[in-house]
């Protein structure tokens, strides 16, 4: 009875890794990642990272590099000067070699910005173009799906529009069939290794996104609890990155 899902599970399945360190890029890689989505501010959802870390992820790894292109955390409708930003940002990650780019722009009513995004989509090309979760953030993900192949991008990565792809695994399902092979549908959103084959079983999905990043305590011997240095409390001395053995777990679980 459960012939169609080994189908499913014996075909390759693309892990997207997201990550906002070389070390952590390298694990990945090194876990059996087949690609890293490379951001900064991930406590903020992410947002584009400097030229510098693009530079040093791009010649620390094999495996496709993709890069967020976000020019502030918050809403994913940008003003004319932001939307400039986010033009040079994909134009600069184009001249340090990254294979792809992930972005989103909304209306203030929650559609697609078909003609930005197209813009931002003739700037990128060749590189691949991702439509990240501010696709979950639209009033009608049917249409949302039409305007983003309008707009000529390449895949959309989505928990179907819930808070993670569990819960929104109808829809990815739905979302994937509405595709009907002509733009890529990737799940992401809480996916990890005990969840992953169902997640993966019920949208028939072929690419996912992840995070897997975990926490670890500074080196830092001397320590000022009195100077906080961001607006979330007790950050200043904790770490957070990939580990090699985390994405290997997860590739085993569904493979």
């Amino acid at each position: 009875m459960l012939v169609a899902p080994v189908r499913l599970m014996n075909h390759q399945v693309l892990i997207e890794v997201c990550v906002d360190s070389v070390g952590s890029a390298i694990a990945a890689e090194r876990g059996g990642a087949s690609r890293v989505e490379l951001c900064s501010d991930l406590l903020e959802g992410g947002v584009t990272p400097g030229a510098g870390l693009i530079e040093a992820v791009r010649s620390s790894v094999r495996i496709p590099l993709h890069v967020m292109i976000r020019p502030r955390p918050g809403d994913f409708h940008y003003s004319d000067e932001e939307f400039d930003v986010m033009r040079r940002d994909i134009a600069f990650a184009r001249s340090l070699r990254a294979d792809g780019i992930a972005l989103g722009i909304l209306h203030t009513d929650g559609r697609i910005d078909v003609d930005r995004t197209r813009a931002l989509v003739d700037v990128a090309r060749p590189l691949s173009v991702t439509f990240h979760r501010a696709f979950d953030m639209t009033s009608d993900l049917t249409q949302a799906l039409k305007d983003v192949q309008t707009a000529g991008v390449n895949r959309i990565l989505t928990s179907g529009g819930e808070a993670g792809c569990l819960q929104g695994s109808e829809n990815i399902a739905s979302l994937r069939k509405h595709a009907n092979g002509n733009i890529a549908v990737m799940a992401g959103g809480g996916i990890r290794a005990h969840n992953a084959a169902e997640i993966i079983e019920r949208t028939g999905v072929r690419e996912i996104h992840v995070g897997l990043a975990t926490s670890s305590d500074s080196p830092m011997v001397y320590r000022n609890s009195r100077v906080p240095m961001g607006k979330l409390p007790d950050r200043e001395y904790t770490r957070s990155q990939v580990q090699e053995e985390d994405v290997r777990e997860l590739r085993r679980a569904i493979s």
